[in-house]
This record gives C-alpha cells, sequence and structure tokens, in this order.
C-alpha cells in the first residue's frame, strides 16, 4: 500500500527543526548507506516493512533496526495498521531536503559530477 503524504502533514515543525544536535544526529543516522537507501525508497510514500525489504534486498531483522534508529531520530514516523507496520518520511520539510541530497549525491547523477579540467 503506497499512501502520498498530506499538505498538512508535510508542515508540521519537528524536534529536528528547533535544535541543531538533533539535526546533526539526523545527518548522521542518514550517513549509513542502507538508512539512506530506505529513505530513498520511501520519498513521499508511505510503506510496509515488508515492501521496504523487497526494495533494498536485505532481511526484515536488519531492515527493522535500521527502520527503529531512523525512527529515533526522528527522520521517519510509524503506523500500526493489524499485524503490519508503515513507515514514512516524518515530514515535507525533510522530504524536501532528502531529495535534494539525492539529486547531488545519488547514482543516477554521478554524469553531472564536476570531472576536473579537460585533457588534450
Amino acid at each position: 500500500m503506497v499512501v502520498k503524504m498530506s499538505e498538512q502533514e508535510s508542515a508540521k515543525p519537528t524536534p529536528v527543526d528547533e535544535d541543531p544536535t538533533l539535526a546533526a544526529n539526523a545527518l548522521k543516522a542518514l550517513a549509513h548507506p542502507l538508512r539512506w537507501k530506505i529513505v530513498c525508497t520511501l520519498g513521499d510514500k508511505e510503506m510496509s516493512v515488508g515492501e521496504i525489504v523487497a526494495h533494498t534486498g536485505t532481511s526484515q531483522s536488519n531492515i527493522s533496526q535500521h527502520l527503529e534508529q531512523l525512527r529515533n531520530k526522528n527522520i521517519l514516523t510509524s503506523r500500526k495498521e493489524a499485524n503490519r507496520i508503515y513507515y514514512r518520511i516524518r515530514n515535507g520539510k525533510l522530504l524536501e531536503l532528502i531529495g535534494t541530497m539525492r539529486s547531488v549525491l545519488c547514482p543516477a547523477n554521478l554524469d553531472d559530477r564536476y570531472q576536473g579540467p579537460e585533457q588534450d
């Protein structure tokens, strides 16, 4: 099940907005390759743990540990429905930041990186 974030949810401030230490810890959490892959996979969607596992290609226990870390750093929020837990990026500001980081840092954009002076 894929659910997009509403505009009202995207405007909510988070603790990261008010404390630079929280922001630094959130960025440290995003520095792990698998956690980065998780947030890139989520984008503006809500996904179950099983869907995230399918997209990342690692075990459910491994993904669950990383999801918990991202939730504890106020990057993700979750909700439980029956026996499934769904995760999404906490708010629109974080989503925008992650989108900007993706456009600059993700492999699809590596051709845009500075390659140095041309050699003759």
